[in-house]
């Protein structure tokens, strides 16, 4: 068997699954490749069938989104490491010998990211990961090479291997080991943010997560679900509040909650002074999901968590008060 997987989850993604499964299975050769179908109902598997017969076809038997997708297929997946890859990412030759090295040779980091550019523009970091994830005091993400929606161009500023707090989904490297003792991501979650919570649980415990230059990939970004779309705003807000329902330490929790909640008020404005009544309403439900998910969620927290999860204090001062718009030391 060998080490490492690479799973890739999808939903009536045949095209994509046309345009960038070749670089997979070119660039793969150390891999066991898999794609987990969500019970498409588009030509998905006779794509993979007919394409590429060397991929292993994993078939769940409904749309369970990212988080239970993936938790219901690699119940069947037993190589060492996973590759969890969505299906427009374009990978590179080499993509996973650094992968390996540190997986082989550092047994306390437990997930890795890669260099997520952007594939519509070769020449900038995207979105979805960058150079490597963070988290500010009250929750919000960012990441070196994008806060916000600030996009960075790739100059080499991040061309290093550091310690980050969170991996992006859209190309996450871990240990089956560590995948399973977490019992994976969050079905609640369904799709957004899942990733950000299954690193914070895996930090609490004291596992380590590694961004590294020397892999790199290039993400679309948006192909399922893009950003002007209130179904991604509404798992956005709601998932990040379950997030810090989860994760926080218990001294910070319901203050930090409460003022999340005020700022949530506050984007809810900004969308109707901007005429997006459809987004602002989608926080609304978001915090009403929140409120009936809240004691199921309180009842999933670690006793472990750690009070030195974040990097800046506040991310949306440094932004938008102090116009900080690059990642800064």
């Amino acid at each position: 068997m060998k080490k490492i997987a690479v799973v890739i989850l999808n939903w009536n993604g045949a095209k994509l699954l046309e345009q960038f499964l070749p670089s997979v299975v070119a660039y793969s050769e150390e891999a066991t490749i898999y794609v987990a179908d969500n019970a498409s109902t588009d030509t998905s598997i006779e794509v993979i069938q007919s394409k590429f017969p060397q991929i292993t076809i994993i078939k769940n038997d409904g749309n369970y989104g990212f988080a239970k997708g993936y938790n219901v297929a690699l119940q069947q997946v037993e190589e060492d490491y996973y590759a969890l890859v969505n299906s427009d990412i374009e990978v590179t030759e080499n993509w996973l010998t650094p992968i390996l090295s540190i997986f082989d040779n550092e047994p306390n980091i437990g997930i890795i990211q890669p260099k997520i550019l952007d594939f519509k523009n070769k020449a900038y970091f995207e979105y979805a990961g960058a150079a490597g994830g963070y988290i500010d005091q009250f929750g919000y993400p960012y990441c070196r090479g994008r806060i916000f929606d600030t996009l960075e161009k790739d100059e080499g500023q991040y061309n290093d291997d550091i310690n980050i707090f969170w991996a992006s989904g859209a190309c996450l490297f871990i240990r089956k080991d560590i995948y399973r003792k977490l019992n994976g991501f969050d079905d609640d979650f369904f799709a957004h943010q899942e990733e950000i919570d299954l690193c914070w649980r895996a930090f609490n415990l004291g596992y380590t997560a590694r961004y590294t230059s020397k892999s790199v990939v290039y993400h679309v970004g948006g192909a399922t679900l893009n950003e002007g779309n209130p179904r991604k705003t509404f798992l956005n807000f709601r998932n990040s509040l379950l997030m810090l329902a989860k994760n926080l330490p218990e001294r910070k929790l319901f203050l930090i909650l409460f003022l999340r909640l005020c700022l949530d008020g506050l984007a809810g404005i900004q969308f109707i002074l901007k005429g997006k009544f459809k987004h602002c309403w989608a926080i609304v439900k978001a915090h009403f999901a929140f409120y009936s998910l809240i004691n199921k969620t309180l009842k999933k927290r670690n006793l472990k968590t750690r009070s030195d999860y974040f990097r800046s204090k506040s991310i949306v001062y440094q932004y938008f008060v102090k116009n900080g718009k690059v990642f800064g030391p």
